[in-house]
């Protein structure tokens, strides 16, 4: 073979490659919100993202395993900086933690979120399609997900912006719409996006065939996206183009600069960039989709008994029909309740009409302005390290459960106003206090005096568990100085 010819098929083949990079799918999962309708199993710090609400995975768990069917990369997964070792821990249950956690210092909506994704592939000199995706949803039929996200992929690869539109079942009041325009080969243009409208709007709507609900699922370049933010709104790229100029490392997680992004304007995709552009492309979805934005969704998603209702836990019913019963960590019992809510978690119990769902988050407010903490954190909150339950407290002493993932370690630490015992229930403690350290094993104990420079690791294969008694003047979380912390908190 002559040397030109070998030549011209390194080219080709260097093209073929370039050609495929470019067609690779990054699925962007946005994992950000706070939200309070599914209060209280929902709590800022646990939001309905990180829950198991649909099945054994995590909401966003559930979401990458979504894409087994999908020829893609590992995905992005975008979250706040206050659930990162959430996040992280989950990916890494399901082996797709690889340094792809993007966070956010603030919220700042889905436009610039979705910005910093796009900057971060293309920061690796590829050009491929985000498929974004939202952690909370539920998708029933994972075919017709796959199905429509290749179809969407060929228009993509040709620069359009695509949205999925989901086929309606219902009037739905609860969601924006977005009006088809003509078609275009198995799709169509859009030829608007519209608000939430009223009931009579929603039925004509259903009737006329010729709108979606609005899905906030989206796929396009990054590069075509970054171009019309840049074009639409080149405030908001600006401040994302300089909020990842310089990436701090940081464990799994890439994080972009704070000051950057907090000049940085909140706007969503939808009137960013969705509604300005006129490459926008709508592709039907009819796959058993859900933002279980309710309880109310959730009932209606979830397998019922022959009465019509759905049990979660330990639930016990007489002449109760088409109520939802979700039960933490206690038996529930329910005597002729008919369309009810009843949700038992650890610190709280909920008990709603379930036709009355949406007004929880008028609870939330109620918390928030009393200076609680039930709209806040559960009773069991999770760590880098493992997680703790306060299972008791009084006015001088706290009672924890603690426990401690193989091979992990609390900060080296100290208090100013509290003192600590643990006793380890199961598993192997190294503690260390002043500069010596102890080897603990069941039933043995150890206590922490107030000032002292402690520490706390597992250096076992499974995981500790040990009780923690804490008495002093004041036991917040804030009575906490650290002098080292491999997790990189304060």
């Amino acid at each position: 073979m002559a040397r030109y010819e070998i030549i011209w098929i390194v080219i080709l083949l260097i093209e073929i490659k370039n050609e495929i990079d470019v067609m690779m799918i990054l699925p962007v999962i946005m994992a950000g919100g706070t939200g309070s309708r599914l209060w209280p199993l929902s709590r800022d710090l646990m939001p309905k993202q990180f829950l198991k609400l649909d099945g054994e995975q995590t909401m966003l768990q559930a979401t990458v395993k979504r894409l087994a069917d999908v020829d893609a990369l590992s995905p992005l997964v975008i979250c706040n900086e206050e659930h990162r070792f959430i996040a992280a821990e989950q990916l890494r249950q399901i082996k797709q933690l690889d340094h792809n956690i993007i966070l956010e210092p603030v919220g700042r909506n889905t436009a610039p979120a979705i910005a910093l994704a796009a900057l971060t592939a293309v920061k690796k000199g590829t050009d491929p399609l985000l498929l974004v995706l939202a952690a909370d949803h539920v998708i029933t039929d994972k075919n017709a997900f796959s199905s429509a996200v290749q179809k969407a992929a060929g228009f993509a690869a040709n620069d359009k912006l695509v949205t999925f539109g989901i086929v309606p079942t219902a009037a739905e009041t609860g969601y924006g719409y977005i009006k088809r325009g003509d078609a275009v080969d198995t799709a169509y243009s859009v030829a608007e996006f519209v608000e939430k409208p009223s009931m009579a709007i929603a039925e004509q709507y259903l009737k006329s065939g010729e709108y979606y609900w609005n899905s906030g699922m989206f796929m396009f370049k990054a590069c075509v996206y970054l171009a019309e933010l840049k074009q639409h709104r080149p405030d908001i790229y600006a401040a994302c183009e300089q909020a990842m100029a310089e990436v701090d490392p940081d464990l799994d997680f890439i994080r972009a600069n704070k000051e950057a992004f907090l000049a940085c304007p909140d706007d969503s995709i939808d009137y960013a960039v969705m509604e300005k552009t006129a490459s926008a492309i709508v592709v039907p979805l009819d796959a058993g989709w859900s933002d279980v934005g309710a309880w109310s969704s959730l009932w209606e998603i979830s397998e019922k008994d022959g009465s019509g209702n759905v049990h979660q836990g330990d639930v016990l019913t007489v002449n109760s029909s088409n109520n939802y019963i979700y039960a933490e960590t206690s038996l529930v019992a329910t005597v002729g309740l008919d369309n009810v809510v009843v949700v038992q978690t650890k610190d709280a119990v909920l008990v709603a009409a379930k036709d009355k769902v949406q007004d929880v988050k008028a609870i939330v407010q109620q918390l928030k302005a009393a200076g609680r903490t039930e709209h806040k954190v559960h009773r069991e909150v999770y760590r880098p390290w493992g997680k703790y339950d306060s299972i008791d407290y009084g006015e001088r002493y706290q009672v924890k459960r603690i426990t401690v993932k193989p091979g992990e370690k609390l900060s080296i630490q100290m208090h100013h106003h509290r003192a600590e015992h643990w006793i380890v229930v199961s598993g192997t403690a190294n503690v260390t206090v002043d500069g010596k350290d102890t080897l603990l094993s069941e039933n043995q104990s150890v206590y922490i005096p107030l000032g002292a420079v402690h520490a706390l690791e597992n250096p076992g294969k499974i995981p500790l568990e040990l009780i923690e008694v804490q008495s002093g003047s004041y036991l917040g979380e804030d009575d906490i100085v650290r002098f080292s912390d491999r997790y990189g908190r304060a």
